[in-house]
């Protein structure tokens, strides 16, 4: 059930891509305004026709420009959830996830509402709903079509922070139900850490950069093409243990990292290497995320640069790090100096080149 896009378009925002999303797999689609993003969802949904494109989903052909065949919007196995999530307002929860099936269901409506944990609101209009609910009902209604691919397209940037943090658990758990390609569109590269397994950067209408999220989150080049600096900052730590799965780990002052490779004999001080934009920030403690590492501080400050990202300085014991994400994000978490932080960093994002001992141990 792979999804595979190939598409170009001269007007009215040039596109040239080509790319694949395996089934279960998230891919973030991050750039700047204007670099093509939605308009590329809404060519793989249908709402908008490239000059020259083909577009399948498990070998079935939803557009092919040199065959002439191009299925409408609603003969395509595809969910979207939109930035205002375009709910009908005289409709309930259940009906508006009712309209999106093909053969309307009470009983199937009620438990896809059940899935994004939407118990006992079944008959509640749009308006009576919160934005997270309202974002939820979006959800279900895009999985009521059986889709064979969803499409995000900044479903997240309309609720508050508090609510944004909670609905990314519930992604991630719903994740596990979805045997299907999934495409975020994104601004805010937080968001994009926290959830997507790989990551395609757009400028101009191409993909600059693309691969697993760590691997281009480390690419210097990729960064640059999202106005983002290399920043780091180096963090003590002690070797606890060595796990039988091959990771090492290194008890820090409020926390613990679990890093590949440390052949250091337990006790070994050591400084590890933090850099800083490899850093996800969550003010609650995340459940059920992948990440390993999760690291309890609090903000010390939030140093604004020229470009689109800010420096957030952590206090961890005595001992600072850096997360570096947008204004964007920062804006929408609400960061505020003194405010108690979690820092993430998934399990690979701490290689073995970023350890050193201290000078006293050679």
């Amino acid at each position: 059930m792979a999804l595979e896009v190939m598409a170009r378009a001269r007007a009215p925002i040039p596109l040239d891509v080509a790319f694949r999303v395996e089934p279960g797999e998230l891919l973030a689609l991050v750039g700047h305004s204007g670099s093509g993003k939605t308009t590329l969802l809404r060519s793989i949904a249908g709402l908008w026709r490239p000059e020259t494109a083909r577009i399948s989903v498990a070998g079935k052909i939803w557009l092919d420009t040199v065959a002439r065949l191009d299925l409408p919007t609603h003969r395509r196995r595809v969910g979207m959830v939109f930035q205002n999530y375009a709910l009908f307002p005289h409709m309930t929860a259940a009906q508006n996830v009712l309209a999106a099936m093909d053969r309307p269901d009470r009983i199937e409506a009620e438990r896809i509402l059940d899935l994004v944990n939407l118990h006992g609101l079944a008959d509640r209009k749009p308006a009576q709903l919160s934005g997270g609910q309202q974002q939820r009902v979006a959800v279900a209604r895009a999985l009521a079509r059986r889709p064979q691919a969803l499409l995000l397209d900044e479903p997240f940037s309309a609720v508050d922070r508090a609510t944004r943090e909670k609905l990314y658990g519930e992604i991630i758990g719903l994740r596990r139900h979805l045997a299907m390609p999934v495409i975020l569109v994104t601004h805010d590269m937080n968001e994009a850490q926290l959830l997507a397994d790989r990551m395609a950067v757009m400028e101009k209408g191409h993909i600059v950069h693309e691969g697993l999220t760590a691997d281009v989150m480390a690419d210097r080049e990729a960064l640059r093409a999202l106005g983002i600096r290399e920043v780091a900052a180096m963090l003590p730590a002690v070797v606890a243990e060595h796990l039988p799965t091959g990771l090492t780990r290194l008890d820090v002052a409020t926390g613990a990292l679990f890093l590949p490779g440390v052949a250091s004999p337990p006790g070994t001080r050591l400084r590890v290497r933090i850099i800083a934009h490899e850093v996800i920030l969550s003010k609650l403690r995340p459940e059920g995320l992948s990440a390993q590492n999760i690291i309890a501080g609090r903000i010390a400050q939030i140093v604004e640069g020229k470009g689109p990202a800010v420096t957030v300085h952590i206090t961890i014991g005595e001992d600072e790090i850096l997360a570096r994400i947008t204004r964007r994000a920062a804006e929408q978490m609400g960061l505020q100096p003194g405010e108690p932080i979690h820092a993430i960093l998934k399990s690979m994002s701490v290689a073995r080149d970023h350890v050193a001992r201290f000078p006293d141990q050679g």
